[in-house]
């Protein structure tokens, strides 16, 4: 199979490093930052420098794929636009011209179903972005569902918060540890390893997955029982809640991932790794 991974950052340089020790898979590669192409070249057959929205680019990435992975992240807030729905939009209209690829795996966020203060949302659950963020993420989204046809399966995986190697928890919340924080720390957390993201990937390729998948583990503890199991393991000071405060979450969930296991796929990684 050849597979094309269109934005080869944290997520998509996983994948690669997944496929290209499988002999029967061909990798060819993107990336915005020709810094990093000598590491892509261990990774992938192919490397190209391209941005999403340079349609001639595109097609010559695209040319002789089976499946594309769309695994871009921005550099900043103000390139989400650019990154995602300008993207999206030039792939999608260019994929008809490629009636090879059979698979399209896209890699979104949960943020996209805004504040359900707390309840649990499923694949059913209407989207409700309540930023300019998450706004650009549902479009996105969107934009991908409306390319699929009887000849191209679209997945869109709605991840959770994404950490692993490199990108730990006491990394992201540790700067946090002895200060005082707004609001209770009650809204409940939604996170994925990242082992779990290129096995749900390589899962929804093989699968030939089809559609809207939620992917956060099976750990629903609240922002608080994180945090305080983290810091004590670390032995770091608490956070402290300010309930008097809002909370600064925009996206307030739990995030059911029943449809994906119902699918076959079982999660490395079922609870936080600490």
């Amino acid at each position: 199979m050849k597979i094309a991974i269109i934005g080869c950052g944290y997520v998509g340089k996983a994948v690669a490093q997944l496929w290209t020790n499988n002999p029967e898979t061909t990798v060819t590669a993107t990336t915005t930052t020709p810094d990093k192409v000598a590491d892509l070249n261990a990774i992938a057959k192919y490397v190209f420098i391209l941005k999403g929205d340079d349609p001639e680019a595109l097609r010559a990435v695209l040319e002789d794929q089976d499946a594309v992975v769309l695994a871009v992240a921005p550099k900043s807030a103000e390139a989400y636009e650019s990154a995602y729905l300008h993207t999206a939009k030039t792939l999608a209209s260019v994929l008809p011209e490629f009636p090879n690829i059979k698979q399209l795996v896209y890699t979104g966020s949960y943020s996209v179903y805004g504040n359900h203060n707390g309840e649990w949302v499923d694949e059913s659950t209407p989207v409700k972005p309540n930023n300019s963020k998450s706004e650009i993420l549902a479009e996105t989204e969107q934009v991908l569902i409306n390319a699929a046809n009887t000849n191209l399966n679209v997945c869109i995986l709605r991840l959770g918060g994404i950490y692993g190697p490199n990108r730990e928890l006491i990394k992201i919340y540790g700067r946090a540890a002895g200060q005082t924080r707004p609001g209770s720390g009650n809204e409940p957390s939604n996170w994925i390893h990242l082992e779990d993201i290129v096995g749900a990937i390589d899962f929804a390729i093989n699968q030939g997955l089809d559609g809207i998948y939620n992917l956060a583990d099976d750990d629903r503890c609240t922002r608080a029982e994180l945090t305080d199991k983290l810091f004590a393991k670390h032995n770091l000071p608490p956070i402290t809640w300010d309930a008097s405060q809002p909370s600064q979450r925009s996206s307030q969930a739990k995030v059911s991932n029943q449809k994906i296991k119902d699918a076959g796929y079982q999660l490395k990684h079922p609870k936080l790794m600490f």
